[in-house]
């Protein structure tokens, strides 16, 4: 077993930088794959069940899966297959090159590595070290009775690994070292089931190639987005789908949790829960991209979640709907890089987030426009929710940065407010439906008037992040993107004008500084910068929205996925990875530019 890296912050070992890692989906859970060859993260059988490969906020004793060149490498190059969620990785070195072929079963909770010769004879290492409940049980594990390959069960989990090489044990892992030769294949399947049910039988990892290849190039075909930037935003929507939940049809935010938003910080939060927070997005990219059937079932699982009593709603949820989960601490993990504490679970889902109520009433009726549902059938229930909205609107909030610092009257959310009963009333107009409407014009109005009296600040000349204060904040750049005001007004304009002094980092968008004016322990959000290019396109500034659009989708990585957050100053992706906002963002202003140049 190779020795531990060297320790970096508080003693933990130095870590990949975020950016070398690559996403495997199979629309059930995800698995992120180093450049070094090593499945650092794995969860089974879902998103947000424990992690059997621990090591991404760990050492390798914490869980990995590592089969790499078993000497030194001169180069590494990779690339998903195009269309696919399959990643190629090609290591070179002195004695010949090899390319590792990475890839989930949809439906199967099965992991493909296939090791494939190229050129020369490369002496090759596979180091499987399985530890479940994110790197604390060490599992029992025993050879199958037939064929090379292994069954480790613990506690409510059990895997096989079905491989082409014999394994033997070293210490508390499995290893096998085998040579790669041009033009041969050895192949690695791990499988996982229920410790209760049968043993599970491993796919052929051949055809299993070929059957996941055409999955995703099926899919990807019925894209419609024909622009100047299809890769990157193909390779978007295939991360949406990717962190898609086939039977619930509820999209996660991430697949990880607890990597910082600053190197070494404390702001580690679990996003591996579905945010009402990204419904209209959701819905606008899905839609507007081509793929409907997707849009669709993140709309039923949308509906599904909200109903009930309106003053119950929760600002995210678990995949199947769950309200009930609390937040917690794994001690025995070291973090990503020492960044402590990790967390399991969200306590952001108990606050009272008022946008919330916007983006709701958005989404239900984007479905409703476009004919993924009828409206009558929601319309109850979006008539209950404004009702609720109608008594808790002038209420303080933890807003849509989901602050720990107590609640205030954030302007965005107040504005939000607005959308929803905005959207009620030209839903009530489109379809003719039931609807107190003198009731809610008078409330639409009260709290436009509301907003520009007390959120616009006349001194400073702009919108501010609360009312009555002096901060900025990068989620008022969606105040013309929602209509609550045009984008040439000149209120606007002085507001975008404001965030680009104040918020702007090397060119791109903090969310907000800190009282002191620093930035808040995070790098710039990505989503805010793709918002801010959205208003300039709106304001008609096409060279300037061109020139940031092409920087930001360069930030990418290697094969095209992007964190929620990046430091510019040390040029390293921050926050959990890859980041379902960022690329929904990403989708939508590129379909925006395009809708512009025609």
């Amino acid at each position: 077993m190779n020795s531990p890296p060297s320790p970096g912050l508080s003693g933990a070992p130095d870590p990949l930088p975020i950016a070398d890692y690559a996403l495997l989906g199979d629309c059930q859970s995800a698995a992120l794959v180093g450049k070094s060859g090593s499945i650092d993260w794995l969860c089974w059988p879902r998103f947000d069940s424990p992690a059997c490969f621990a090591a991404l906020l760990g050492t390798s004793e914490h869980g990995r899966w590592l089969i790499a060149p078993d000497l030194p490498i001169r180069a590494t190059t990779r690339a998903y297959r195009p269309e696919t969620m399959v990643l190629e990785t090609l290591f070179t070195t002195d004695q010949g090159t090899v390319v590792l072929i990475d890839f989930m079963v949809p439906g199967g909770s099965s992991v493909v590595r296939i090791v494939e010769g190229r050129t020369g004879t490369v002496p090759m290492t596979c180091e499987l070290v399985l530890r479940f409940d994110y790197g604390a049980t060490i599992p029992w594990v025993t050879r199958l009775a037939a064929g090379d390959g292994l069954h480790a069960v613990a506690g409510p989990d059990q895997v096989v690994l079905q491989a082409d090489t014999p394994m033997h044990g070293e210490g508390m892992t499995s290893v096998a070292r085998f040579t790669a030769r041009p033009g041969a294949r050895v192949r690695f399947v791990l499988t996982h089931a229920a410790a209760h049910a049968a043993q599970p039988v491993p796919p052929d990892a051949d055809a299993a190639l070929a059957e996941v290849e055409a999955f995703w190039r099926d899919w990807s075909s019925r894209g419609t987005y024909r622009g100047p930037w299809r890769a990157m935003v193909e390779r978007s929507l295939l991360t949406l789908k990717a962190l898609s939940h086939t039977e619930t049809g509820g999209i996660i935010a991430a697949p990880t949790t607890s990597l910082p938003e600053w190197p070494g910080g404390e702001r580690n939060w679990d996003y591996r829960f579905c945010w009402l927070r990204d419904a209209s997005l959701t819905l606008r990219a899905l839609m507007r991209a081509g793929h409907r059937e997707e849009a669709t079932a993140w709309g039923g699982w949308l509906r599904r979640v909200i109903a009930g009593a309106p003053a119950q709603m929760h600002t995210l949820y678990g995949l199947a709907g769950e309200r009930a989960f609390g937040e917690r601490t794994i001690p025995w993990l070291p973090g990503y890089g020492g960044a402590r504490p990790v967390r399991v679970g969200n306590g952001a889902a108990d606050q009272l987030q008022l946008d919330i109520f916007g983006e709701l009433m958005e989404a239900l009726f984007q479905e409703a426009r476009t004919g993924l549902f009828p409206p009558g059938q929601s319309w109850p229930l979006q008539v209950a929710l404004i009702e609720h909205l109608e008594t808790v609107w002038h209420r303080p909030d933890e807003g849509i940065w989901e602050v720990r610092g107590g609640q205030q009257l954030f302007t965005f959310s107040k504005v939000m407010a607005w959308v929803a009963v905005d959207r009620a009333l030209h839903g009530a107009a489109a379809f003719g439906l039931p609807a107190p409407l003198e009731r809610w014009r008078a409330l639409r109005s009260t709290i436009h008037d509301d907003v520009l009296r007390h959120g616009f600040n006349r001194a400073k000349g702009c919108f501010t992040q609360v009312y009555g204060g002096d901060a900025l904040d990068a989620s008022l750049l969606l105040l013309p993107l929602v209509g609550f005001l045009p984008a040439h007004d000149p209120r606007i304009t002085d507001t975008v004008a404001a965030i680009e002094r104040e918020l702007m980092v090397d060119g791109l968008v903090l969310r907000y500084r800190s009282a002191d004016g620093l930035p808040n322990g995070e790098g710039v959000f990505l989503a805010c910068s793709f918002w801010f290019v959205d208003n300039l396109i709106l304001q008609g500034r096409k060279a300037d929205a061109h020139a940031m659009f092409s920087r930001l989708v360069a930030l990418a990585n290697d094969v095209g996925l992007m964190a929620e957050e990046y430091d510019p100053i040390n040029h390293r992706m921050l926050g959990n990875f890859p980041q379902a906002f960022s690329h929904l963002a990403l989708v939508n202003t590129a379909l925006n530019l395009e809708s512009r140049a025609r």
